[in-house]
Order: structure tokens, then sequence, then C-alpha cells
């Protein structure tokens, strides 16, 4: 399979890795992007995969929460200039509220919900939108929790959308500042798992054998014995779950203990119980692909004519 100068870009940003070893490592892995981001693993280059897929959509993520009721949206607009309108940014808060009084079950149901305070479906409303302000406007996608303790967490203006759900015997205003402070966390590290209870089968044998062939290129490694490395390697696997999962993860904002840690001990200095149960993190234009300009080849075309 044949690979183009836009795949060795796309696998740069992707790792990190320099230009020429990204190119080594599709030219050996037949231009197989995933087998290519294991290849440089597994040499130790890249320390892991970055998440593929430009963010390059705008809009807006917002989380809130509404007489006791948890919700995060996704809406997405052409320009950032229109993200940060403020007749957009009341139709997503409109948006959110109607989620959160009409509990619809997805996406189809939440465009036919009346719009919150009008006659108007979310769908005729988002078609208002568009209209009035001139661009192509969309919802996305929504996450609702009506049970427990919401904490809602919206970074950079809507660039980021994190909702976080309690378990507790205490009131919630008491356990807003930890709830969100886990938001912030998830905002900042976007943990891949909530704990490591969740880490699949697969995913540890991935690991497993992305770390012993390291081992087997070291050279102060390569000579030890088989159980040396299989220890060498749960270690390591314990790292994994530091970096990967939320509840393992270093507090960010005091390192002494991980997050687990510092909610059991908030929990203990409010005199009550907090579990941390679920969250949803929304991140803008996650995943969709914008159209690139070429802006160079835009203005030699303009001076040719």
């Amino acid at each position: 399979m044949a690979f183009t100068a836009a795949d060795v870009k796309n696998l740069r940003e992707m790792t990190g890795v320099g230009m020429m070893d990204c190119k080594k490592a599709l030219t050996a892995s037949d231009g197989d992007m995933d087998k290519a981001v294991e290849w440089l693993r597994e040499k130790g280059m890249a320390a892991s995969a970055k998440k593929a897929g430009r963010i390059a959509a705008e809009g807006m993520a917002f989380a809130t929460v509404v007489d006791g009721v948890g919700v995060v949206v996704e809406v997405n607009a052409e320009t950032d200039f229109v993200g940060k309108n403020e007749k957009f940014v009341d139709f997503v808060k409109g948006v959110a509220a109607t989620v959160a009084k009409e509990n619809p079950a997805d996406m189809d149901a939440l465009m036919a919900c009346k719009y919150n305070g009008t006659d108007l479906t979310v769908e005729q409303q988002q078609q208002e939108m568009v209209l009035v302000i001139g661009e192509n406007i969309k919802v996305r996608r929504f996450a609702r929790f009506g049970e427990g303790v919401s904490v809602s967490y919206v970074h950079a203006g809507g660039k980021i959308g994190v909702l976080v759900n309690l378990e507790t015997d205490l009131p919630a205003e008491k356990v807003e500042e930890v709830g969100k402070d886990v938001a912030m966390q998830i905002a900042a590290l976007n943990p891949r798992f909530w704990d490591k209870a969740q880490v699949t089968e697969d995913v540890l044998a991935e690991e497993k054998k992305i770390m012993m062939v390291q081992m087997e290129n070291d050279p102060k490694m390569a000579n030890k014995p088989e159980q040396v490395r299989e220890k060498i390697v749960m270690g390591k696997l314990n790292k994994f779950y530091a970096e990967n999962c939320l509840l393992q993860q270093e507090f960010v904002k005091d390192n002494s203990m991980s997050i687990e840690k510092y909610i059991a001990s908030a929990a203990k200095a409010l005199g009550g119980t907090i579990t941390f149960k679920n969250a949803v993190r929304f991140e803008k234009g996650e995943g969709i692909e914008k159209k690139q300009e070429n802006f160079a080849a835009e203005i030699a075309s303009m001076v040719k004519g």
C-alpha cells in the first residue's frame, strides 16, 4: 500500500516523531498507519499514539446543570467567529435546557422536541439560526445524567465541555469543588479510561506486546531472563494505568496523590462519601475533518489570472 507526504505529516502529528523516522515506519508497515504507529512504539520512538483526526470544526461544547440534571452538548458552526456570537451561544444553552427538560432518547428524538421556551422544534429552531446567522449550524451530540450529583465545567469558552457525575450522601453544593477539580483534570488530560478495571484484556495484551518488543530492542534488557522482563512489564503496566486511567492518574493540583485518593480524602474531610460514577468529555470538532484551504495555490492562481 503506497503512502503520501500527507500520511507522513499525519503520522508525525499523531506521534511527535521526526519526518524521516515516520517515513521509515510507513515504509516498514506498507503504508498502514496503525502498524506504523506500532512500529515506532516498538522502537521506543513514540510514547503513545495521540488520537488521530484533526480537530478542526468550529462551534461550542457546553456543559451545565439544570435543576439537578447534568447536560453536555456540542453544536457546530462553520467559523470560530460564529462560535462566539451571542445568538449562537444562547441557542446552544437552549439546546442544553431542552435536553435537561425533555430527556430525549437520541439525536432524532432531540431534533423533534419542542425547543426550550418556544413552539418550534429543535430542528426548526436550528434552521432559524442558519437563516439569522448565515452559516451552517448543526447540533451534533449530547449526553445527560438524571441521577446523582452532576458538576459541569466549560474550558476556554467552549473548546471543551466536561460533565462529571458523582454519587454522594452530601448536599450537591458541598461536592461542587471536588467535581470541578475532577472535571478540570479530565479536560486537561483526556484519560482513555475512568478506572483501571475498564481496561480490556486486548488493550493490556497490546501494551504488554509493545513493552516486550521494546525490551528485546534494548541491549541492556535483551539478555535478561523472561521472568525478569515479565516483572518489569508489570511495573510498566502500573505506569500505563497512572497515565491512561482517571482514578489512577496523579492529581494535577497535588501530585502527592491520585484522583481516587483525592476524592476519598475530600469526602472524609467533608464528613460523607463521594463516589465517581461517570463523566463525559466533548471537545469541539473532535474527529470532524474540515476542508483544508490551500491558500498558496489560491493566491498563485489569482496572480496568474
